[in-house]
This record gives structure tokens, C-alpha cells and sequence, in this order.
């Protein structure tokens, strides 16, 4: 969860990195989840109790073989 200010005041830098960490890691997550959708690798899991969770597994497997070569 990102870090808030408050009305007036500022974010000490460390907060203000921590923020950018945060939005770069969120934006890359629902990037993905975007191209699983358009892929269709999601279509209709929430329909089949567990789809999702076997869907996740296939993918972080395949993820995992590709730097590995």
C-alpha cells in the first residue's frame, strides 16, 4: 500500500522511492494480467472453482523456464 500525506505536508524522500518501487511493481502485475487477458488464459476461470489458481501455476512455470533457457 502506497504511502499518503497529509493535507500540507510532504513526503520524506524515502517514502516518495518507496511509492515509485510500489507503482513500477503494481503497473508491470497488472500489465501481465492484462495480456493474460487478452490472451484469454483467464476467459471464464472464475466459473471453474480453482481455474484461476492452475492458470497463475502454468504461468509463473512457464516464466520460470524462459530465463533458464
Amino acid at each position: 500500500m502506497p504511502h499518503r500525506r497529509r493535507k500540507g505536508e510532504e513526503l520524506p524522500s524515502w517514502k516518495q522511492g518507496h511509492n515509485k518501487s510500489h507503482k513500477q511493481v503494481r503497473a508491470r502485475v497488472e500489465h501481465a494480467f492484462a495480456r493474460m487477458k487478452t490472451y484469454k488464459i483467464l476467459c471464464d476461470c472464475r466459473l471453474r472453482g480453482d481455474g484461476v489458481h492452475h492458470a497463475m501455476l502454468g504461468i509463473a512455470r512457464l516464466h520460470n523456464l524462459t530465463p533458464a533457457g
